[in-house]
């Protein structure tokens, strides 16, 4: 077979010049294209955007930091600080700014003399944190704490020294539960709300209590400041500052000479006193103790302090006050009797206590085993006779004592500034059959006579119930000075019998009654009250053949309630009180309800007076609370320190001086600070509101 053989191109040296030429022009076209956008992309940048990347260099060479704003005092009805501000040198960390987190927390510490919970709740807060949430390292440094980081910062990069403002409470303690704390914002927060003020070092809101409820009207207007930096974040210079707006300050009715009066008189005891104004409802005072010191929230508390505190079987971190639910014992007798006395048993009718009273087939006692024999409502309500108020109250049944305990207050919901409450419970037949589906019995009402079975009541209630006996109107709470208020409705009971009410009261401590403890030792000023036992614990059969064991024997948490609600002076009320003492069975006089009530209401007519007293009897109790809490610490620590091996635990020879090694002397008093540091208070009527 014969293959075809392709022809041979002839190339010319025309043909060649032509494709060169050719392909020079589609190299040069590309190039003259890449040219041509290198060049518009150059005018572009330069010319249209020229706005934008001024900015962004701008942005590079200068930082723009918030300043937090101060937040509003909180101040008491005589312009008083509850909660104020103060000067503060601060360092916080910047999480997403850190190079290497442990190295950087070792030299802080080490600059700060930071202890190891200290160092253990930065390295948690680390963990929790989002973004640039910054997290506190330490507040309230020396000026030489605060340069010896600055001079660093260049080797310290996340973190952010800065100079501001701190919250301050005055009192301590006293005002934890009342005014409650700040606290940074957590990661919760701040995707919540994307406000970069939530992130910016040293802003904190409020977390609990009033300081939480009144959180908008406290905050400010942040402020501003452009520095200029180097390239590795050196500050150079300082260009423009706009300064923060303080926020709104609140003046409430509280009596701060009061609060932390009665706070440090409930000395080590469990419980809490609330006093109000007889005339308009005002709350004078909320204190519930133990507590914790709103300065360590604020400040950052450490692991091992709030371990200690939620350890304390006293429950420092629960607001007894408004939290707290107590059977209410024989405080409720007077307004039982009123209810007797609005159904129409007269105040002179008789009963005869014999020391028992069968229901059914229960036998209910008297506290007087042996009976207090024949009595009227007087002597009823001054010995506390349980007989009396067994047989007057299956007379008249559980309806109308219900419907009585209602309108002096007893389980009411009032409206307060307070975000976590509990109302307690006034039970009658209506309520069983709805919660438990069950009948009314009358045990049930011979029970909830005398404050035992379901009834319940907070502290603030029972002086609401006392201001109520002492004025016959219904006197609403209120913490806001000079808020508006509608004239108080009556209880629904007559004068002539709120009068046989109040002189039963006065015989309580004044006639050879139960609260002889509270009789006033203000010369002209009597006390009239109501004492009372809440047991927590049922008293068998067994038991009382046998003798019923008294509350010195028992477990802290079996023993009875000690409480007491009254009023002063008797002639004219014009303060009402509560008091309860968690589980302190009457035991100690001069820490029981009754004479806790008396020293404080004392302090009202003759402050010297009172405030002698009670320095006398710290003395006895091992200091003021911060002191005592002190001590508490500092043997806690050393307990965990023992516990994980790092202190050997003393011999038994050493007991004793291991135990005063751990109990420091008091604190000296801090040095007198300048008036330059604290910010200043708004003048009268200024940035001031009443009743936000």
């Amino acid at each position: 077979m014969k293959f075809l053989t392709p022809k041979r191109k002839i190339i010319t040296e025309a043909a060649q010049s032509f494709t060169f030429t050719r392909r020079a022009m589609v190299v040069g076209g590309i190039q003259g294209a890449i040219g041509a956008l290198l060049v518009g992309r150059m005018a572009w940048i330069s010319v249209a955007e020229n706005e934008k990347y001024s900015l962004l260099s701008e942005s590079n060479r200068v930082n723009l930091t918030l300043i937090p704003p101060r937040r509003g005092w909180i101040v008491d009805r005589n312009g008083r600080p509850l909660a104020n501000n103060r000067t503060d040198f601060r360092v916080d960390l910047i999480p997403q700014r850190i190079v290497d987190a442990d190295a950087t927390i070792r030299h802080l510490a080490q600059l700060l003399n930071l202890q190891p919970d200290d160092v253990d709740r930065i390295r948690d807060d680390l963990e929790k944190s989002a973004g640039f949430q910054p997290v506190q390292v330490a507040d309230k440094l020396t000026y030489d704490q605060y340069a010896a980081i600055s001079v660093r910062l260049p080797d310290l990069p996340g973190v952010a020294p800065s100079q501001g403002f701190s919250r301050h409470y005055p009192a301590g303690a006293t005002v934890g539960h009342l005014l409650g704390y700040v606290g940074a914002a957590t990661a919760e927060d701040y995707k919540a709300n994307k406000d970069p003020l939530l992130i910016t070092p040293g802003f904190k809101l409020g977390k609990d209590g009033l300081e939480k409820a009144f959180d908008r009207h406290l905050t400010g207007k942040a402020g501003a400041k452009r520095v200029e930096v180097t390239a590795r974040g050196k500050i150079v210079r300082e260009l423009t500052t706009r300064q923060d707006t303080p926020g709104n300050s609140i003046k409430l009715t509280i009596d701060a000479g009061l609060q932390e009066y009665a706070g440090r008189r409930l000395a080590t005891q469990s419980g809490s006193v609330v006093v109000i104004d007889c005339q308009n409802g005002d709350v004078l005072a909320l204190a519930s103790m133990p507590s914790f010191d709103p300065n360590s929230f604020s400040d950052g508390i450490s692991h091992l302090e709030y371990e200690m505190l939620s350890k304390d079987d006293h429950v420092p971190l629960r607001n007894k006050t408004l939290q707290g639910l107590y059977p209410p014992g024989s405080t409720v007798k007077p307004m039982v009797a009123l209810a007797l006395l609005e159904a129409g048993i007269g105040p002179q009718e008789t009963v005869s206590c014999g020391g028992a009273i069968r229901v059914g087939n229960t036998l209910f006692h008297c506290h007087k085993r042996r009976g207090h024999g024949s009595l009227n409502m007087r002597g009823a309500i001054a010995q506390s006779c349980d007989i009396y108020f067994y047989q007057m109250a299956q007379r008249i049944g559980m309806d109308r004592i219900a419907s009585m305990a209602r309108r002096v207050g007893m389980g009411q919901k009032f409206d307060l500034p307070f975000p976590s409450q509990s109302y307690g419970t006034v039970p009658d037949p209506a309520w069983k059959e709805k919660k438990y589906d069950q009948k009314w019995q009358v045990y049930d009402t011979v029970n909830a006579t005398i404050g035992q079975g379901y009834m319940l009541i907070n502290p603030l209630q029972m002086a609401v119930m006392a201001a109520r006996l002492a004025t016959g109107k219904q006197l609403m709470p209120n913490f806001i000075h000079n808020a508006r208020r509608p004239e108080p409705a009556t209880v629904g009971a007559t004068e002539e019998h709120l009068v046989v009410i109040r002189d039963a009261m006065n015989a309580v401590v004044n006639g050879g009654g139960t609260g002889g403890a509270a009789r006033s030792s203000i010369p002209g000023v009597m006390i009239a009250g109501k004492t009372g036992t809440a047991q927590v614990r049922r008293i068998t059969m067994a038991e009382r053949a046998g003798g019923v064991r008294g509350n010195s024997s028992l477990a802290f948490k079996l023993r009875d309630h000690a409480l007491f609600q009254g009023f002063a002076p008797f002639d004219n009320p014009r303060y009402a009180i509560a008091c309860i003492i968690e589980h302190g069975g009457h035991m100690i006089r001069n820490e029981d309800a009754p004479m806790i009530a008396s020293d404080t209401l004392s302090y009202l007519f003759d402050p010297a007076k009172a405030m002698e007293k009670l320095e006398t009897l710290e003395k006895g109790w091992g200091g003021t609370p911060s002191e005592r809490q002190a001590r508490e610490m500092a043997a806690f620590r050393l307990a965990k320190a023992i516990e994980k091996g790092e202190v050997a635990p003393p011999s038994d020879n050493a007991a004793d001086n291991a135990s005063n090694a751990a109990t420091p002397s008091p604190a000296p008093p801090p040095p007198a600070r300048d008036e330059s540091d604290n910010d200043v208070p708004p003048p009268p009527g200024a940035n001031m509101t009443d009743a936000p």
